[in-house]
């Protein structure tokens, strides 16, 4: 009788064990790691790696563009506080990390075939003379097949005038004949495009639904441009 205790202590102990041992078995993975129980009772699922996250594509969109299109992403200044920034096959035109932006319209011109970055350049559209004329200067020149990127920043359309609203209404703006004091604009264009263009977004200077104190939200957008031929 006096084996009886220490005989239930080694039975306690041994059960323990197998409890352990099977408890063990049952959280490892076939691999060794944990989180098999799903996979012996039915794996359903298997646990969330790095590879099932969302995939970003150029320039950040959600999806990617079709063969023979230039992917972009362009966001206008907010008020006269952050600056506007222009993406295309993920590579960064024009943003104030760049230093190549400012106050006015900020253009860069593209090879519409290569999509080969031609020019970038800011035009102040609320001081003096000089930037109209060189933006006159600017619009005038550019060759067929050229995609024009267009962002604002502050103020877009004090000195706008006749002629530079006809030139962008010719490269398939809609929105440039009421374009505003401090509204928010970004456009593509191209030199002799046939139709208005599809990739252009306002946000009108209103106080009564404006984002900042005197100027609107910042406008956003992306998309895939066909290569010119």
């Amino acid at each position: 009788m006096r084996l009886v205790g220490p005989l239930r202590v080694v039975a306690v102990i041994l059960t323990l064990g197998l409890v352990w041992l099977y408890g063990r078995f049952l959280l490892q993975g076939p691999d060794g790691g944990f989180g098999s129980v799903q996979y012996l009772i039915g794996g359903a699922q298997e646990l969330p790696t790095a590879e099932t996250k969302p995939r970003r594509y150029s320039c950040g969109l959600a999806v990617p563009c079709p063969e023979k299109h230039f992917a972009f992403k362009m966001v206008s200044g907010a008020a006269n506080v952050i600056g506007p920034k222009l993406c295309m096959d993920d590579i960064i035109l024009m943003s104030s990390v760049k230093n190549n932006v400012g106050r006015g319209l900020n253009v860069a011109l593209v090879n519409g075939v290569t999509g080969q970055l031609m020019q970038t350049q800011f035009f102040d559209m609320w001081f003096g003379d000089q930037g109209i004329n060189e933006l006159l200067k600017f619009l005038r020149p550019i060759h067929e097949g050229t995609l024009v990127f267009v962002a604002s920043y502050d103020d877009p359309a004090t000195k706008m005038n006749v002629e530079v609203k006809k030139l962008f209404s010719e490269l398939g703006s809609k929105a440039i004949t009421d374009l505003g004091f401090r509204d928010s604009w970004i456009f593509v264009g191209a030199k002799g495009i046939e139709d208005k263009s599809p990739f252009e977004q306002v946000m009108k200077n209103d106080n009564k639904n404006n984002k900042y104190e005197g100027w609107p939200a910042a406008v956003e957008m992306e998309g895939c441009i066909p290569h010119r031929v």
